[in-house]
């Protein structure tokens, strides 16, 4: 969403958070200064099972080789998850293994892609919620929400991300302070849709697809869905 928005000249500004250290390494090399280090050295890899568990199994990476390791993880993954306990393809695509979702190419030629827009880009590590508090009183800024689907007992997020736990009312509260606009995206969940009602949001449930391409919906929330 917020390289859709940079790209297409959609805001003045755009700022992303992430509290996940391993994907906010990745924004973070991407975006300041090693961004080109990082293209290139996806795109000369020499991707065999045992290149992999190597950078997996190191300990005390740098920054921009937890960059690297991040983005070889979500790459040879089940489901390019992250989070513990998910582990590397054996069969994968076509019986393919590990090199079935591995294009090197176009991995690299993305993140020059996304060179080109970074000066519309900052990048915050931190926590989402308090970002919100803090710019609360901002009525040109437009948020997008997108936590981690553990409201109502969902177990999705635990399983998908390395930071589930959210204080799901805490976040509503929050969004109903925002002075500019917010869409949020959740799970559809009773409990979920009883927490935007309560705060007098709009909802509206999208077709989507999930890793596995099976197809799902998920619900918008914001104070106005009118323009859906």
């Amino acid at each position: 969403m917020s390289l859709t928005i940079a790209f297409e000249q959609l805001a003045e500004h755009v700022i992303m958070v992430e509290r996940d250290e391993e994907v906010a390494a990745v924004w973070a090399t991407i975006l300041n200064d090693d961004g080109a280090w990082l293209a290139n050295k996806i795109a000369r890899f020499p991707l065999t099972p045992e290149t992999v568990q190597a950078v997996l199994s190191q300990t005390e990476p740098t920054r921009r080789e937890m960059a690297f390791r991040t983005i070889l993880k979500n790459r040879v993954n089940h489901g390019g998850i992250l989070a513990p306990g998910s582990g590397v393809l054996k069969q994968g695509e076509n019986g393919r293994g590990i090199l079935s979702r591995w294009y090197p190419e176009t991995l690299k030629r993305r993140i020059l892609d996304i060179l080109t827009v970074r000066e519309r880009i900052s990048f915050l590590e931190g926590d989402g919620p308090e970002v919100m508090r803090q710019n609360a009183h901002c009525s040109d800024a437009v948020f997008f929400i997108d936590p981690p689907y553990t409201a109502s007992g969902k177990k999705a997020g635990r399983r998908l991300y390395t930071y589930f736990e959210l204080d799901h009312e805490e976040l509503f509260r929050i969004a109903a302070t925002l002075q500019g606009e917010f869409l949020m995206t959740y799970d559809d969940a009773q409990g979920v849709r009883e927490l935007a009602a309560r705060h007098g949001f709009a909802t509206r449930l999208v077709a989507m697809k999930n890793t596995h391409h099976a197809k799902m919906t998920e619900l918008l929330i914001s104070r106005n869905l009118d323009w859906i």
